[in-house]
Formats: structure tokens, C-alpha cells, sequence
């Protein structure tokens, strides 16, 4: 079974990111993900509040916590622009080198980057041309950096409306075309089952461009023991490769953050 790693933001959502993680560890989660390195989530909203990176640096440190990955811009491009937009390719740049200086503090490797939105009044095919030319810079920069940009497909129909990347072949098509490393697919489990399903096939035929995993369970994106999804069985074909990467839970508890990560580790091992 691959390593697991947990996302903190829909967590211990009272606490701010060093307190979850202190907590998180206690539970027995030694390697964790993160949004925005300036921005809290509370549940409900994300908040343009910046998290502490050196307090998180001594505890991930303290608590020997492995930092797999955090997030360079937002799905619509607010945050750090759009991969659609060629427009936003130095804003989005630049953001790219303020997240890989947030990274090292954290010895992270790993960053999630997202195509932003289909654009009104532009090709697909421009748009196309737009992601593969900001995306091939961005490659250069992290090999140089020895960082892995991980491109994830989104849901379109029920958490990201309008978002450009919603097909893993698309996704892989890219990958394939910018042709680094550096570049791999983050492959969401929970959102490319409503988009495609054909999850263990889909796994097992492209592991060698698949750089993450996320893992969430439908309906509601909750906890992955419970929902329509069998999470033993993709657990156990992505064992069947050679992928060493980390399995990431992004998932939404039902109640108590506590109980409902206590229950999740225990259905993982």
C-alpha cells in the first residue's frame, strides 16, 4: 500500500495550520499537504490570512512531520493566475518561485498547479497552446529548483464549474507534450470519478505520469470507508505497481475531525 499523507485544511478547522498539525501527528499522520501558504481555510471559506511557515517549519521538524506537497494557484486563477490565460503567465510565474521559497523552509518537493478556467471569446486550442507554453517555463524552473509540478484534473459538475483540465487523457496528453520530469499528473480519485470513472484502469495503464494521488469518497467528498467508491481495491492496484509516492486524503469529515481521522487510519492499514 502506498504511503499515506493527509491534506489539513478540512480538519481541526478551529485551529490554525501549526495547531493541526501538532494534532494530526499525535493521531499517528506523520507526512501532510497544504493549501496556500498565505491563506487559512476555516471549514467554510478561505481567508486571506498567511499561515506561520517557520512555526510550521519547527513543527514538522519538532514532530518529524514530512511536508509532501502545497499549492502553487487556485483552480479559477484568483490566487497566482491561470495556465489558460497567457496574460497571467508572469503572475503566475512569479508566484511559482514565492511558493518554491515557501517549499524549501518546509523541505517540500512537491506543488499542485491547477489550468484555471475556460476563458469566453478563446479558442480551446489557444488556451490549449497557452497551458503547454507557461507550463514548459514552469518545468524548466522546477528542474532547476529539483521540485515536481503536479497538473490535477478537476470536477467540473459539481465543485469547479467552468475549470479547463476535467479529462486525466487531456492531463496526460500534456504531460506527455511539455516532456520534463518535473511534470506530472495529480491524479484525483474522488474527482475523476464524477468525471470518468474507469478509475483502476485509468491508474494502472499511466502510473509512470502520475506524480500524487488525492482521495475523497462520493456523494459529499468524505471519508473514503464510506461512499460509493472502493478504496481497497484502488489501494491495492495502485500496491500492484511501482508507483512510491504518497496517497494524499483530501477529504471532508462527517463530525468530529478526531473520530472521523481516528476511523479513516484505521479502514487504511
Amino acid at each position: 500500500m502506498p504511503k499515506i499523507d493527509l491534506c489539513i485544511e478540512p480538519l481541526f478547522t478551529e485551529l490554525n495550520s501549526a495547531e493541526r498539525i501538532i494534532k494530526i501527528a499525535a493521531l499517528g499522520c506523520k507526512a501532510i499537504e497544504f493549501w496556500f501558504w498565505d491563506h487559512e481555510f476555516d471549514g467554510a471559506n478561505l481567508l486571506p490570512t498567511p499561515k506561520n511557515v517557520e512555526e510550521i517549519a519547527s513543527v514538522t521538524n519538532e514532530m518529524n512531520v514530512y511536508v509532501n506537497n502545497v499549492v502553487v494557484n487556485a483552480p479559477d486563477g484568483s490566487i497566482g493566475g491561470s495556465l489558460t490565460n497567457i496574460n497571467d503567465k508572469n503572475k503566475y510565474l512569479e508566484r511559482l518561485l514565492e511558493t518554491i521559497d515557501v517549499a524549501k523552509k518546509l523541505k517540500c518537493k512537491k506543488m499542485i498547479t491547477c489550468t484555471g478556467n475556460i476563458l469566453e471569446g478563446i479558442s480551446l486550442e489557444s488556451q490549449r497552446e497557452s497551458v503547454i507554453k507557461i507550463l514548459t517555463e514552469a518545468s524548466r524552473i522546477a528542474e532547476q529548483e529539483g521540485i515536481t509540478l503536479l497538473l490535477e484534473a478537476l470536477n467540473s459538475t459539481i465543485d469547479h464549474p467552468g475549470y479547463y483540465l476535467t479529462s486525466t487523457q487531456e492531463g496526460f496528453s500534456i504531460i506527455r507534450e511539455v516532456n520534463s520530469p518535473n511534470l506530472r499528473l495529480l491524479y484525483d480519485i474522488y474527482h475523476m470519478q464524477v468525471m470518468e470513472g474507469n478509475l483502476v484502469n485509468t491508474i494502472k495503464n499511466n502510473i509512470e505520469l502520475i506524480g500524487h494521488f488525492h482521495a475523497a469518497n462520493l456523494p459529499g467528498r468524505n471519508e473514503l470507508f464510506d461512499g460509493e467508491i472502493n478504496y481497497k481495491k484502488i489501494l491495492e492496484a495502485i500496491g500492484q505497481t511501482d508507483y512510491d509516492g504518497y496517497f494524499g486524503l483530501e477529504y471532508w469529515p462527517v463530525g468530529d475531525s478526531e473520530k472521523s481521522l481516528k476511523k479513516t487510519l484505521t479502514y487504511l492499514q
